[in-house]
């Protein structure tokens, strides 16, 4: 059995938000394999089958810094191994439309990480969705304050071809999702791992 996690916020203010990249894709999983979801382990949780194995599909309701919460027990009752399970999770240290596919780590500053390797350890499958730096969207010499700049990027939404982009890149990690459970890590990233990901014209 395996576990698919998508890292994001509740609420109807965050839907489309950078930070919530994860949950666009573990809806995009459940989409594609006919799962619907449930209230259960401080989570949002569906089940399916993909490419022939037993899926959890799980969006932690928690926020983001208590996703931990969640991912344990849910974890547990389901008795998942750890090398089953797959966190979906926005990167700002990852161009926009780039992805990055390892196998534990450290949290890099990431909230959501952090809280899960505090629960279960940090040798979980992990899929990097770059989301851009805003440093990297200000004119030559500006200054972006760190803190208010980072905060106002991550929680902001998708608008315009940013949106229509992000939409590819969604399914770009759902395949990858797939191809992870189905081929194994390294197939995973020869085929997706730190490429650029196709982007509207």
């Amino acid at each position: 059995m395996w576990m698919v996690v998508g890292l994001g916020n509740p609420g109807r203010e965050y839907e489309l938000t950078r930070h919530n990249i994860g949950f666009l894709v573990v809806d995009a999983l459940a989409r594609r394999h006919r799962a619907s979801f449930g209230a259960k382990f401080k989570g949002e949780l569906g089940q399916c089958t993909i490419k022939g194995s037993s899926t959890v599909l799980l969006k932690p309701q928690t926020f983001m810094n208590l996703s931990g919460q969640s991912v344990q027990p849910t974890m547990a009752f389901f008795k998942i191994a750890l090398e089953h399970i797959v966190v979906v999770h926005d990167d700002l240290d990852l161009e926009f439309g780039q992805m990055k596919i390892k196998r534990g780590g450290s949290p890099g500053g990431h909230n959501g990480l952090k809280s899960i390797d505090g629960c279960i350890g940090p040798n979980y499958l992990r899929i990097r969705a770059g989301i851009g730096h805003p440093r990297s969207k200000a004119p030559e010499g500006a200054v972006v304050e760190p803190r208010s700049g980072v905060v106002g990027h991550v929680l902001g939404a998708f608008k315009g071809k940013d949106l229509d982009d992000a939409r590819i890149v969604v399914e770009h990690c759902a395949d990858a999702v797939e191809v992870l459970m189905a081929d194994g890590l390294e197939k995973a990233q020869m085929t997706f791992h730190g490429k650029k990901l196709l982007l509207t014209g």
